[in-house]
């Protein structure tokens, strides 16, 4: 199996749209067997889904993301755990493990504005897009 994490200084990134790179695990039996960080040399949530579907991710844990992404990654057949927030290696034994904390109803509705969506306090909502909102 592998899992994408949306990757930054050994965090989860915020803002799948703008994710710059992903950490990518194969994970045999239940262990990480190999890790890498690459480039997604693009940015978008359909040019990110293909990015994902070429690596052989089946799959994504993410901070916030829009519902085209959504719907990408559904498309794509790569399941998704967003409102992930902390460390992208504890997320990932987490995951392994079966306890990782993620929100199903993940939204980020502020497409219409012009930030960052990579700065997020604990419960602050930015326009729709509470990527750590409850995961502190």
């Amino acid at each position: 199996m592998r899992i994408g994490v949306t990757y930054e200084n050994g965090e989860i990134f915020q803002h799948f749209g703008h994710t710059e790179q992903f950490k990518l695990y194969d994970v045999e039996n239940g262990e990480i067997k190999q890790t890498q960080v690459v480039d997604t040399n693009g940015q978008g949530h359909g040019a990110l889904s293909s990015f994902l579907t070429n690596a052989g991710v089946e799959v994504l844990i993410c901070g916030g993301i829009g519902g085209g992404a959504q719907t990408a990654l559904a498309a794509a057949g790569i399941q998704l755990f967003g409102s992930v927030s902390g460390n992208a290696d504890e997320a990932v034994k987490n995951y392994i493990a079966g306890n990782l904390n993620y929100n199903p109803e993940v939204h980020c509705t502020h497409h219409e504005h012009e930030h960052s969506c990579g700065e997020h306090h604990c419960s602050e909502d930015k326009h729709g897009c509470n990527g750590n909102a409850g995961n502190c």
